[in-house]
């Protein structure tokens, strides 16, 4: 089983890597400046509502085995939100309420558990690219330093 892990750790890296590589060859963004496109309008505060209804809340749409189906995680490991102040709600430069660190975490289980490219991620988590790409390199950074010594380690003679 640790062979497998270690597979996919190194499959997700894999894929971070492209990602990662891909945003770098697009050229520079350029945000908000005078002359540009226009933000767009992606009513995050909607589909952050509907993401807490569907998983997150007491009475939640769908169930925590729902949940683990989806994404191959458990709720309780988005512990990362307490690591990296990036993955807490914040308001933009505008005072506009900011995504919910739970939409930024599952976009970015998506891209790495699925191979989802970013403007899949944006369209149901409504996040842009340079948000997505942003979270990905968050996440598994916070990934490596959290979980290294407790799960991402080389196998033992008795796990082979």
């Amino acid at each position: 089983m640790t062979v497998s892990v270690t597979t996919s750790i190194e499959e997700k890296k894999q894929v971070t890597k492209v990602a990662l590589f891909d945003e770098e060859n697009q050229g520079h963004r350029s945000g908000s400046r005078v002359g540009r496109r226009q933000n767009v309008d992606r009513n995050r505060y909607s589909r952050g509502k509907n993401l807490l209804e569907d998983y997150f809340i007491p009475t939640s749409l769908y169930s925590d085995v729902d949940f683990r189906m989806r994404y191959r995680m458990q709720l309780h490991l988005f512990n990362i939100c307490n690591y990296d102040a990036y993955f807490v709600q914040k308001c933009d430069v505008a005072g506009v309420l900011g995504l919910l660190p739970k939409q930024k975490l599952t976009a970015v289980i998506q891209m790495l558990e699925y191979g989802s490219s970013a403007n899949q991620v944006d369209e149901i988590a409504q996040m842009g690219k340079s948000t997505t790409f942003d979270a990905l390199v968050r996440f598994c950074n916070a990934v490596e330093t959290l979980y290294t010594r407790d799960y991402l380690c080389r196998p033992t003679h008795r796990d082979l």
